[in-house]
This record gives structure tokens, C-alpha cells and sequence, in this order.
């Protein structure tokens, strides 16, 4: 019998970021990391400046707090459906490219700060984020690996696949529009098909 929370990683509600995080994430998505200040974002947050420094020392633990909430729950939902996806490897590409791209419509605004701020990230930090990078990376990697293994794919590069599938699904962020021609579903299915053709699936 099905857990009730099976198929629970599809699931999105509203963001509930934080205040001060919400309010920088705005900020961030509008103007830029380097083209907000830590004004702009206390004022949004309906903080003084100094309230906002008790729950955040500096703009940079702002960016750190924001890319742990985003890149935690990108995992969380992945591991998920992956889990859920049996064993059979075109499954689980099938279920994990479902996730990323689901994510990156439904929290596309966290999606393309993280894309586009990692030129931001200080150095104590960097490591930390690429970890998380690379965890959702080996992931789709071990999956197309594990699909030419059985012969369901034919990839001559497993690796260089990877990238190209992840990358098309972190690109969602920057052009999905809610209100655009293409439901969420369609979408889905459109570039499950596009992963599917890329790792040489064999029907």
C-alpha cells in the first residue's frame, strides 16, 4: 500500500521563507546580489537595519541562509522521487528530471537566485554549495551510468549527458512563465521526452 505522502516531492506550496530571507530573495531576483543593500532588503522586511543584523550578520549570511533553505529542499524532493521510482533506470531519469524541473517552476524565483548568484558565494561558503551542486549532479549521473550498465541507455558520454539533462532543467527558471502557453505538465513531458532522446533510451 502507497504512503500517503507518496508523490508528496510533486507537491508545492507557497514559499515560507523566513521573513528576512523572503525579503532578500526579492531583492536578489530583482536587483542582483551586488545591486541590492542590506538596507534595501531590512526595508522590505519591515526590519531596521540592526534588527535585521540580529538575525543575520551580514548581505553574504543572507545569500548562505537562502541557498541552504533552496538547495536542501531541491535534494530533499529529488531523493524523494527517486526513491519512489523502482528500480528500472528509465524510471528513475524519468522521476528525478520530473523533480528538477517541477522545482525549478514552482520555487523559480530561490531556482535562479541559486543559478545565477554562485559568482556571489565567498569563499567560506563555496564548498558548501558545490557539495550541494554535486549531490544533485552524481545523482542524474548515477542513473545514466546505471541505464547504459543494462543496456536501457546508450550514452557514449554518461557524464557530459548529465550535465547537458541537469542543465536544461536548471534553465527552466529563467524563462518559465506561469502564464505562459505551456501548462507545468506539458512541460514535463516535453523535456522528460528531450532526457529520455539525450541518454539514448532504447524503448
Amino acid at each position: 500500500m502507497s504512503s500517503p505522502n507518496t508523490g508528496a516531492w510533486r507537491e508545492f506550496g507557497p514559499r515560507s521563507l523566513p521573513v528576512p530571507l523572503e525579503a532578500a530573495l526579492l531583492c536578489f531576483a530583482e536587483h542582483g546580489y551586488h545591486g541590492t543593500s542590506v538596507r534595501e532588503i531590512a526595508a522590505r522586511a519591515k526590519l531596521s537595519v540592526p534588527g535585521l543584523y540580529h538575525h543575520y550578520p551580514s548581505k553574504q549570511s543572507l545569500l548562505q541562509g537562502l541557498l541552504d533553505l533552496t538547495m536542501n529542499e531541491l535534494l530533499q524532493r529529488s531523493e524523494q522521487a527517486l526513491a519512489e521510482a523502482g528500480p528500472a533506470p528509465v524510471d528513475q531519469l524519468d522521476a528525478v528530471v520530473e523533480s528538477l524541473l517541477r522545482f525549478h517552476m514552482s520555487r523559480r524565483e530561490q531556482a535562479f537566485v541559486a543559478s545565477t548568484e554562485t559568482r556571489s558565494i565567498e569563499d567560506g561558503y563555496r564548498d558548501t554549495y558545490i557539495g550541494y551542486r554535486d549531490r544533485q549532479q552524481h545523482m542524474v549521473d548515477g542513473i545514466i551510468a546505471a541505464g547504459v550498465g543494462t543496456g536501457d541507455f546508450t550514452a557514449a558520454d554518461p557524464k557530459a549527458v548529465g550535465r547537458a539533462i541537469t542543465t536544461m532543467c536548471v534553465g527552466v527558471s529563467t524563462w518559465y512563465n506561469a502564464d505562459g502557453a505551456s501548462s507545468p505538465d506539458e512541460i514535463v513531458e516535453q523535456n522528460v521526452g528531450f532526457a529520455r532522446a539525450i541518454v539514448g533510451y532504447r524503448a
